[in-house]
């Protein structure tokens, strides 16, 4: 519902539906890193006699690329750690777009707002006219 993106011809939406747009993405984007967590921990877990714990942090580390706590002992844990480092690279640059897409979106549609819609309501033009006749 809050991840469609409107279309040129159509109005910003309001800044509340913004904002839930920008929690849904969120919550996409976190997900996300969720899965990644969760996959190294289970290549850590399984390939580097790992307790849970461990294995979270080490994946973690490596997403955060901050690199692994514990040394790698086998070279079945080396190759996980070089892929699953490749993969976190990958996975920040989805992240990114993902968190990014919705502000990026609305600054880029409102270069197509028609001059109504962007601006203000202007002054009645009675208004304009009286003040225009005021000698300086």
């Amino acid at each position: 519902m809050f991840t469609r993106f409107e279309a040129r011809h159509q109005p910003l939406i309001s800044t509340r539906r913004f904002l839930l747009r920008m929690v849904a993405f969120g919550a996409v984007a976190l997900g996300f890193d969720l899965v990644l967590i969760v996959i190294g921990a289970v290549g850590f877990h399984q390939l580097g006699d790992m307790g849970w714990l461990d294995a979270m942090l080490d994946a973690a580390m490596i997403l955060t690329g901050n690199g692994p706590i514990h040394p790698a002992a086998s070279a079945a844990i080396k190759l996980f750690q070089l892929v699953f480092a490749v993969a976190g690279g990958i996975g920040f640059v989805i992240v990114v777009t993902v968190v990014l897409a919705p502000v990026v979106h609305r600054v880029l549609h409102s270069f197509h707002l028609e001059p109504q819609d962007a601006a203000p309501p202007a002054e009645p033009p009675g208004r304009a006219a009286a003040e225009d006749t005021v000698p300086r």
